[in-house]
């Protein structure tokens, strides 16, 4: 990958975009003095920050479904290759709890040694799941306390966050029968994590109570902002926006008869009437849950922009209405065709990985093109880079200062909009 040696016009900043000159020297990334007007339309300009692939399957030749054959440095590798940083999303079953913690403390030394600098963390899909849909159903279980508590010790080791769903304690989760008395509740369980640092990812809600849905998303908020949490970041952030929970919508159109419906149904959703306020109405419980407490800066929303996992045009209501300050871009994205011991594959038309009788397992865009979708929809430069970078440091990395005035990392993108590392 090309990268940037002389200056640009514009410096982009998680507080705005200001004309200034870029310049690199002796590997530092160094502005000049401020100016107050935006950049020119097509200018070119640096970024401070790289890309962060929130929720990522596979990259390269590595799936990352089986932690004992991941080889981090390859990752790592790829992920520098492709100019971003990589927070794997794992699965998880239960009988393999103790040799993820023995996996979690090996990433931790790695990271101390100072390896894998394009590799920050590690996430987990499940496994308290309440539907699991593209999750394996042998990486969802019902952990007791005592497997919780070795959950949450890898918190310091380096897991960011857990995908769990609010309402899995519920009658209505695909999990309930394994519940006994002795299992932890939801606040709990949300309150051990979050004093380790871990984040709750809230996704995959069971359909049958949407109002139960966002009752439990509320359990999981006021839990979470209870605790004592190590970490100045976002304390809830989400699985995909819009993917795996009760809607009032059709959010995406992936077959051929669908999108001959699409341009009908979007007009009759109203888009631009879309508000904070009738959200419940017109989306759906569980989902205005989610917008109204990322728009107060509770939650760190993801939403994939694949144009499939969730259509263009609802997707970018979403952030006019949540703010791309409070959202991150996910892909979902698997570069193999097998996750977790299944084979994937294409159906005609979609760019999507589907399992066995038509359930979706993952997405196949790498970060660059959904930023290039992005883009194309007529978001501000600025918002892109909130949704692709600022707002994932700001969660997952407080500790960084990405409006300091020098830097060893960031993006340099040209007049065509292509992004180079800057390394």
């Amino acid at each position: 990958m090309s990268t940037f040696n002389g200056s640009a016009g514009a410096w982009i900043d998680p507080r705005g975009a200001f004309e200034t000159t870029v310049t690199r020297n002796d590997g530092l990334i160094i502005r000049g003095s401020l100016g107050t007007a935006p950049a020119p339309a097509g200018a070119p300009y640096v970024v401070p920050a790289l890309p962060v692939e929130v929720h990522c399957h596979g990259i390269g030749d590595v799936d990352f479904s089986n932690f004992d054959e991941i080889d981090l440095y390859a990752v790592d590798k790829a992920a520098a290759a492709e100019g971003l940083l990589c927070i794997p999303t794992l699965y998880l079953r239960q009988e393999r709890l103790d040799g993820f913690v023995e996996f979690m403390k090996g990433f931790a030394a790695l990271k101390a040694d100072g390896q894998l600098p394009f590799v920050p963390a590690i996430a987990l899909e499940g496994p308290l799941v309440a539907s699991f849909g593209g999750t394996p159903a042998s990486s969802v279980w019902a952990p007791s306390k005592e497997e919780w508590d070795k959950l949450a010790s890898c918190g310091p080791l380096g897991l960011v966050y857990i995908m769990l769903s609010p309402d899995a304690l519920q009658s209505s989760s695909y999990l309930a029968a394994q519940f006994t008395p002795d299992h932890p509740s939801l606040e709990w369980i949300v309150n051990r994590l979050v004093e380790q640092g871990i984040r709750p990812a809230l996704g995959h809600f069971a359909k049958e109570d949407p109002q139960l849905g966002a009752d439990c998303v509320e359990l999981v908020l006021s839990a979470a902002e209870a605790a004592d949490c190590p970490h100045g970041g976002v304390r809830v952030v989400t699985d995909h926006l819009f993917n795996e929970m009760p809607l009032l919508i059709k959010h995406a159109f992936r077959t051929s008869k669908a999108r001959a419906t699409r341009d009908a149904l979007l007009a009759s959703y109203d888009l631009p009437s879309w508000n904070l306020a009738d959200l419940h109405e017109q989306v759906g419980p569980v989902p205005a849950a989610i917008m109204r407490a990322a728009h107060q800066g509770r939650i760190a929303a993801c939403l994939n922009f694949d144009g499939e996992h969730v259509d263009f045009a609802i997707a970018k209501r979403a952030i006019e209405i949540v703010g791309p300050q409070n959202m991150m871009l996910m892909t979902d994205r698997s570069d193999t065709a097998r996750l977790a011991g299944q084979d994937l594959h294409m159906e005609p038309g979609s760019n999507l990985w589907y399992q066995d009788k038509g359930v979706v397992a993952a997405g196949t865009q790498p970060i660059d093109q959904q930023i290039a979708n992005v883009r194309g929809l007529g978001i501000p430069e600025t918002d892109i880079w909130h949704l692709v970078a600022f707002t994932a440091y700001r969660t997952f990395f407080p500790e960084l200062d990405l409006a300091a005035e020098q830097h060893r990392k960031g993006c340099y993108v040209d007049a065509e909009r292509q992004r180079f590392a800057l390394i």
